[in-house]
């Protein structure tokens, strides 16, 4: 899931056990900085924290500033330039600004709308939850947009389907895996975390409603299974379609689905031969090249995750 949802989870537990806690979310940043808005940090009480907002001096910067905000039981916008430590040697110099906002949650804050975020993304929902702060004597708001972790179908269970699957469910992809073969497609191969679907492949990826946030990676045994899963997905509205594939038996696939009347413009959006050109021969390295291309397709469109800041409507 998100990797804000663990912050938020310790954050409730931290304030329904009644320790106050600082959240820190990178609200706005411009140039060149370590993370972009939307990445969090949680300051507890005992000052561990949870979670990552840059590293380094930045991160330290943030602890110590934050720790006095949750001290004051306050609230507060930490400004920094990335630049200004050039002469300390080791220190940033990304050249980027970046601007964290920090809120104090005690145990008697209104902790619904965390509790609501938390519940929405757990049922892969789109969430929010505001985040308040006193900014030049004006208490201004700011909307965090979890990010839902996008569908990945794996059409094929063999040794490439495998080692996708397990290194894009550590990137956070929502991994579905479909094979015809059950000893393929079985949960001791792949974990608890990813779902198994046993059933011809072509009908399964038919049937499966896939939409714009979808990925789809064809990775089966054969050119025929490659052809009817990729015939089953090629007029679907998935964000990304890649199939394993040499240039000839890619060029033999998508001929066949131009006599079968797919427009060119459908055949042109298909990644084949998969992956990033890294020069990839075993099958890790194949996994690696494949996740790397999704990584980078599913980056490309990233949503803004902070909007804001507006003034608040609890204001005065």
């Amino acid at each position: 899931m998100s990797e804000l949802l663990p912050v938020l989870r310790d954050m409730i537990c931290e304030a329904d056990a009644g320790r106050p806690s600082a959240l820190c979310v990178v609200v706005q940043t411009s140039g060149s900085t370590p993370r972009r808005p939307g990445a969090a940090m949680l300051l507890r009480a005992d000052l561990t924290a949870l979670g990552t907002v840059g590293g380094g001096y930045v991160e330290a910067d943030v602890k110590r500033r934050a720790s006095e905000v949750l001290q004051q039981r306050g609230t507060a916008v930490l400004d920094f330039s990335l630049d200004r430590d050039l002469g300390r040697g080791d220190g940033p110099i990304c050249g980027g600004r970046m601007s964290v906002g920090v809120t104090t949650v005690t145990p008697d804050a209104d902790l619904e709308p965390y509790r609501r975020a938390v519940e929405s993304l757990q049922r892969r929902e789109r969430a929010w939850f505001p985040i308040v702060v006193e900014q030049k004597g004006k208490r201004l708001e700011y909307r965090v947009h979890l990010e839902v972790p996008p569908t990945l179908l794996i059409a094929g269970a063999g040794h490439v389907g495998q080692a996708v699957a397990r290194l894009a469910g550590a990137l956070d992809f929502h991994v579905v895996v479909i094979d015809d073969r059950a000893d393929c497609a079985a949960r001791e191969r792949f974990g608890s975390d990813v779902k198994l679907i046993v059933d011809d492949i072509g009908s399964a990826l038919r049937s499966y409603p896939i939409d714009s946030a979808c990925f789809v990676v064809i990775v089966t045994r054969g050119h025929q299974h490659d052809y009817q899963a990729l015939d089953a997905v090629v007029r679907s509205p998935a964000h990304y379609v890649g199939m394993i594939a040499s240039k000839r038996k890619a060029q033999m696939i998508f001929g066949r689905l131009a006599a079968s009347g797919v427009p060119p413009e459908l055949i042109d959006r298909v990644h084949s031969p998969i992956g990033l050109p890294i020069g990839a021969a075993t099958v890790p390295e194949l996994a690696v090249s494949i996740v790397a291309e999704l990584v980078q397709a599913r980056r490309r469109d990233t949503p803004k995750l902070v909007e804001g800041p507006t003034q608040s409507t609890t204001d005065g």
